[in-house]
């Protein structure tokens, strides 16, 4: 029986990981029976990936590597003796690994494995997330086999040897098929209650956090919030919510998201790629406040093709101080405009097909020369 093996390069936050293990769990599903696969994941001490490594499923593989602080700082000259080390390492895994695959999903991690990659000539492919594309896959689009974009306005950033295919963001195929009276039960919420999800991504959101946190004691009881803090600002959060958000509504982080979707009427967060696809998936209607200080301010672009097709509402992180979000989620239902977002929100949905995460297995199928062979068209962008 032939074995598979792969490599997944991919962490630091769950927009990175989240994808590489949508990509793992759904190739390792159509590789078995008829394969033997040995998948493996390679991150950082510090990434969202060592913290919840029990959880993950895969054997996790460290090197040790950091991005370049945007900040003059003195720990940027440590960085170029870092990545030759992680290079080398990268190297040495791939010797003694043989991977047949090696699938980078973002993060300064994806860096020296996709390098490692092709000085070993091993067959190679990114997953870009985000409308701008991130440093490390504008720097390795034109070196690996394809390029699976996430919005399809990210390939004007790249090299035009690139082989991009728009596929959009992999996601974990539960999120959107779970029936809502489950979801409620799970967090024990009351059917006749309106509820609103808060998102800030596995690193938190502190604007949106401190912003739910002044008008929450104004929330009418109708409304129920299920809430993820981020790390950073669960321990405040709980010490300031009281009563208004209790049991399991009030989390860190939480592996089982799609209970909370399946709960949800509404979605307040930020516009980061996943968070999007996973609301798409949900068709739910959202209010986003994108990150600010994203590369390329990419999280604004990211949420514009929602609010365009009128599914979302956008405030600028600079009104927040100025503004209630709980107010704005409370006029959104008064008014009857949640209905009409959330219809919006799955016109967009109907529109693929195909999901991203079965799309861009197939592709990375046809590089292991399992199934239907593939014309290679460099330069362009394809949908499949």
């Amino acid at each position: 029986m032939r074995r598979i093996k792969a490599i997944f390069a991919g962490g630091g936050t769950g927009g990175h990981l989240s994808p590489a293990l949508a990509i793992a769990n759904k190739l390792k599903s159509r590789l078995e029976p008829g394969f033997e696969t040995e998948f493996i994941f390679v991150g950082t001490r510090r990434g969202l990936e060592y913290r919840i490594r029990d959880k993950l499923g895969f054997p996790l593989v460290l090197i040790n590597i950091r991005g370049i602080s945007r900040s003059l700082s003195l720990s940027n000259i440590a960085v170029p003796f870092l990545l030759v080390g992680a290079l080398a390492k990268s190297i040495g895994l791939m010797i003694r690994f043989s991977p047949d695959i090696i699938v980078g999903t973002g993060g300064y991690v994806m860096g020296p494995v996709l390098m490692a990659a092709s000085i070993m000539n091993k067959p190679r492919v990114i997953q870009e997330q985000n409308s701008y594309p991130g440093v490390t896959t504008r720097k390795l689009a034109s070196k690996v086999d394809r390029v699976f974009l996430g919005f399809g306005s990210a390939k004007k950033y790249l090299n035009k040897k690139a082989h991009t295919i728009e596929t959009g963001n992999p996601i974990k195929e539960v999120i959107g098929r779970i029936p809502k009276e489950e979801g409620r039960k799970y967090f024990d919420i009351d059917n006749n209650k309106k509820v609103i999800l808060i998102l800030g991504g596995s690193q938190g959101a502190t604007a949106i956090n401190r912003n739910i946190l002044r008008s929450i004691n104004e929330l009418p009881e109708k409304f129920h919030l299920i809430w993820q803090t981020g790390e950073r600002d669960y321990k405040e959060v709980a010490a300031q919510a009281g009563g208004k958000v209790f049991g399991r509504s009030l989390f860190p982080f939480t592996d089982c998201i799609e209970m909370a979707y399946a709960a949800a009427d509404l979605v307040i967060a930020r516009a980061g790629a996943l968070t999007l696809a996973e609301i798409m998936a949900a068709g739910l209607p959202s209010i986003l406040a994108p990150y600010p200080y994203a590369a390329g301010d990419h999280q604004r672009k990211n949420a514009e093709s929602f609010v365009n097709s009128g599914a979302s509402v956008m405030y600028d992180d600079s009104k927040l101080t100025n503004i209630a979000l709980l107010s704005e989620a409370a006029r959104l239902f008064d008014n009857g405009e949640n209905d009409k977002m959330a219809s919006a929100c799955n016109a967009m949905r109907s529109k693929r097909d195909k999901s991203a995460v079965d799309m861009i297995t197939d592709e990375i199928l046809k590089l292991l020369n399992i199934g239907s062979a593939s014309e290679s068209r460099n330069g362009s962008t394809v949908k499949v």
